[in-house]
């Protein structure tokens, strides 16, 4: 029996890219875009893109300058519920312009912060927050925190720095959302 190669070749190829496509079709329309449905109707939240992955879910967010941290990342678990399932997730927050002296100040802070984080001392950080406004005129620091995380929100005018801490820690490395 003498085997075609061509239309075998051709085969295997328009087979491999029809389960491709349809792989990448199905995750399209029946993962992602619900879940940019869901992350567009959440209040705060101007723009939202999610990179959703084997063990965890990553989204990377715009947000307004009055957006709640704790409150966008509360919607998500609760209505992405059925894309997240037991994948961990992870935000991204994309900060604006003139960033400059709210890094300066989120610096300034960071080891406080850090000290708070590693030690569970959780109650330190409002503490490290208030002596950051009073060393830096105009800057507002606020904190909140759940089972999960620990948000930390620096407001300059218009320029607003969001940080999402978790508050398991990394077993090695800096916070890699800071």
């Amino acid at each position: 029996m003498k085997i075609k190669w061509i239309p075998t070749l051709i085969t295997a190829v328009l087979s491999a890219c029809l389960l491709v496509g349809g792989w990448y079709m199905y995750r399209n329309m029946a993962t992602v875009k619900p879940f940019e449905q869901i992350l567009s109707q959440i209040p705060g939240v101007t723009e939202a893109k999610p990179d959703i992955y084997q063990n965890s879910v990553t989204v990377e967010l715009t947000l307004d300058k009055n957006a709640d941290v704790r409150e966008v990342y509360d919607k998500i678990t609760s209505e992405g519920k059925s894309v997240i399932g037991s994948r961990e997730l992870r935000l991204q927050i994309k900060e604006g312009t003139n960033q400059d002296k709210l890094n300066d100040v989120w610096s300034s802070m960071l080891f406080g912060i850090a000290q708070a984080m590693d030690h569970r001392n959780y109650a330190d950080i409002p503490q490290t927050l208030k002596q950051a406004e009073q060393q830096f005129d105009g800057i507002q620091a606020a904190s909140e925190m759940d089972n999960e995380n620990v948000y930390i929100t620096l407001k300059d005018g218009d320029s607003v720095k969001h940080v999402v801490l978790p508050r398991a820690p990394e077993q090695l490395g800096a916070w890699p959302n800071a």
